[in-house]
C-alpha cells in the first residue's frame, strides 16, 4: 500500500531487537518523503540495517517547536514524513506531541504504524494486574517534587508503571519504599528485548536489595511495574463465603467478575481467593 501525501506517519520501532520491527514500518519508512528521528546517530543503525535511504533529520525536544512549522508547510506541499524516536512508540515519554497536534489543527492526516513500546511490553510479562493501569513516565528529578507524586500515587489502586535512568533507579526503590511501603509486589523489567535483557518480580525491598548487590544490575534501561494498593480481604469473610457460593454456580471468571461487581472487592484479590479455594490450599 503506498504512503499517502499530505500525511504524518507515527512509526513505532524496536526498543532493542531490530527484528521487532513491522513489515508495514518497513514499507512506510522506506516510501515516505523524510523521516524525523529523535536521534538521528541512533537511528541510522536500524535504517541501516534494513537497507533505508530515506532522508532523515533531527527532531527532539530542543528543536521541536522550531521543526513542527516547517513541517507543517512541507505537509501542506504534499509531502509524507515519518515521525520515530530513538526506540518504541513515538510520543510515549519521547518528543513529538507539537508536530502531532498541529497536524491535526491544520487537517492533515495522522497515521499510526503500531508496534513495540516498553511500557506494554513490560506490563505483558509484570505478573501484576492489567487491567487498569496508570503510566507515570518519568517521574520529577526534584526530591521534593518526586516524593509529592509518589505520595499521591500510594493509595492508587490501578498498577503504576514507571521509566527510571540508570543513575536514579536505587533512589526510585528509596522513595518507593517509603511511600508505598517496602512489602509492596513489583516487577523490574530491564533492557527489554536486549542480550541482558532481565524481568524480575517481587517486593519492592526485594528488588532494591538485588540492585544493590550488584552495580552491573544498575545499569540499562528500566521499566518498573508497581502494584496497587489493595483492600485487604480477611479469610473466612463474608466476601470469601460469598465467592464460594457464586463458584459452585458459575466459572471462576465469571464468579470472580460478579463478586467483584457486587463487593466492590478488587479482582486480583478475589481471582486468588479463587485459586485457593479450588486448588484445596489453606
Amino acid at each position: 500500500m503506498p504512503v499517502l501525501p499530505c500525511a504524518l506517519y507515527v512509526v513505532a520501532t524496536p526498543i532493542g531487537n531490530l527484528q521487532d520491527i513491522s513489515l508495514r514500518a518497513l514499507e512506510v519508512l522506506r516510501n515516505v518523503d523524510l523521516i524525523l528521528a529523535e536521534d538521528t546517530r541512533h537511528s541510522v543503525r536500524l535504517l541501516g540495517h534494513y537497507g533505508i535511504n530515506t532522508p532523515v533529520r533531527s527532531f527532539h525536544e530542543h528543536n521541536e517547536l522550531r521543526m513542527t512549522k516547517e513541517m507543517i508547510n512541507r505537509l501542506r506541499d504534499g509531502a509524507s514524513i515519518a515521525l520515530i524516536s530513538d526506540a518504541g512508540t513515538p510520543l510515549i515519554s519521547d518528543p513529538g506531541y507539537p508536530l502531532v497536534s498541529a497536524a491535526h489543527t491544520h487537517g492533515y492526516r495522522v497515521v499510526p504504524i503500531p508496534g513495540p513500546s516498553a511500557l506494554v511490553t513490560a506490563l505483558s510479562v509484570s505478573g501484576i494486574a492489567t487491567e487498569r493501569f496508570v503510566f507515570e513516565g518519568f517521574l520529577p528529578a526534584r526530591q521534593a517534587s518526586r516524593m509529592r507524586r509518589l505520595q499521591e500515587l500510594a493509595r492508587e489502586s490501578r498498577t503504576q508503571v514507571f521509566y527510571e535512568a540508570p543513575h536514579r533507579i536505587c533512589r526510585l526503590f528509596e522513595d518507593l519504599m517509603q511511600s508505598h511501603g517496602p512489602q509492596r509486589s513489583a516487577t523490574l523489567a530491564k533492557e527489554l528485548t536486549k542480550v541482558h535483557e532481565t524481568v524480575y518480580k517481587g517486593t519492592l525491598e526485594t528488588l532494591s536489595r538485588w540492585l544493590l548487590e550488584d552495580d552491573r544490575r544498575q545499569k540499562g534501561e528500566f521499566v518498573l511495574v508497581v502494584e496497587g494498593m489493595t483492600a485487604s480481604v480477611p479469610e473466612n469473610s463474608e466476601v470469601e463465603r460469598a465467592l464460594n457460593i457464586l463458584l459452585g454456580k458459575m466459572s471462576v471468571k465469571e464468579a470472580v467478575a460478579t463478586a467483584a461487581d457486587i463487593l466492590q472487592v478488587p479482582r486480583n484479590k478475589l481471582y486468588k481467593l479463587a485459586v485457593k479455594r479450588n486448588s484445596g490450599t489453606d
